[in-house]
């Protein structure tokens, strides 16, 4: 099976969202091949998992102060702050034959290539179920997984810097509650690359491609013009609509 590889790529938060729905219908559909991307957030953004209300976890006040989008994944799991400048994030999009049924299974084998490029960078990280992947017990990594008309999407982060001020603000903490303690807490839990190693993104981004294609036959491509249509479609239509941004 042949893979693509997207180079590192920036778009919106919608349009981020709007592409890996469209890249699984091309998929479903037989017109677009089994996805391998990686792209950042610009304007930075929050997303929540499909089932979350948005008011409940966003300070949305804020948000627009800020210049942050905010937009609901079509994937589970929690609000996740996607800071510019802070993160790398990568999409695998392919049938789910591919991959193991068992949904630990799955996350094992995928989170395994994050794990391997981390090491690359000479950072020893371990996965840990369901979805995390920790440096030294402390979270680097989160991922999140849908699978619908037998299409496989798992899409996460990995944090190549921290901002937690900004976080806090931005998801629903108050502020009275956003205190040195509440950062020096966080701090004890997560950790990114840059405490670790000191390494440019393009370093990143290259043990990233390198750890997600290593045994596979692939090549470097680019969005069709169906697929960019449907992507900015979606991503005006759905992801950009108050009525999913609002649906729960």
């Amino acid at each position: 099976m042949k893979w693509r590889v997207m180079m590192p790529e920036t778009y919106d938060a919608f349009m981020n969202m709007a592409i890996d729905e469209a890249v699984s219908e091309g998929i479903r559909n037989g017109t677009s091949l089994p996805t391998i991307r990686f792209y950042n957030w610009k304007p930075s953004a929050v997303s929540i998992g499909y089932f979350q209300g948005i008011r409940d976890e966003v300070n949305l006040d804020t948000c627009r102060e800020l210049g942050i989008d905010c937009i609901r994944r079509w994937t589970g799991g929690g609000a996740v702050y996607h800071d510019y400048d802070g993160e790398v994030t990568y999409s695998v999009i392919a049938s789910a034959s591919v991959f193991p049924k068992n949904i630990i299974e799955s996350y094992r084998l995928i989170c395994g290539w994050l794990v391997k490029a981390l090491g690359t960078l000479g950072i020893e990280a371990e996965f840990r179920p369901i979805n995390d992947i920790l440096v030294g017990n402390k979270k680097i990594s989160g991922s999140a997984q849908t699978r619908r008309g037998g299409i496989l999407l798992q899409h996460g982060t990995l944090l190549y810097d921290l901002d937690l001020a900004t976080m806090f603000s931005v998801l629903n903490v108050s502020r009275q509650k956003i205190s040195d303690k509440m950062i020096k807490s966080a701090e004890e839990r997560v950790t990114c690359i840059l405490k670790h190693r000191d390494v440019d993104k393009r370093k990143v981004y290259d043990a990233l491609i390198g750890a997600f294609t290593e045994g596979k036959e692939f090549e470097f491509g680019a969005w069709s013009e169906s697929e960019l249509v449907r992507a900015r479609e979606l991503a005006e239509r759905k992801y950009g609509s108050n009525e999913w941004m609002y649906l729960r």
